[in-house]
């Protein structure tokens, strides 16, 4: 199971609070409509920030 780190998941959480509100946009600028989308937003900004998340799965 992965485990997230504390900051991860404030982070997360802040970026879930945007797509709710209707506030996040995605990297073309486009509003963000999945909620799937918001939370891969959210992980990659933390890991960004260095906070401790596993990589994204390989294809």
């Amino acid at each position: 199971m992965a485990k997230y780190g504390k900051k991860a998941q404030e982070t997360v959480q802040e970026t879930m609070e945007k797509f709710k509100k209707g506030e996040l946009k995605s990297g073309s600028g486009k509003k963000v409509t999945d909620r799937k989308q918001a939370v891969a937003i959210g992980l990659s900004e933390a890991r960004e920030k260095g906070a401790k998340v596993p990589e994204p799965p390989k294809k």
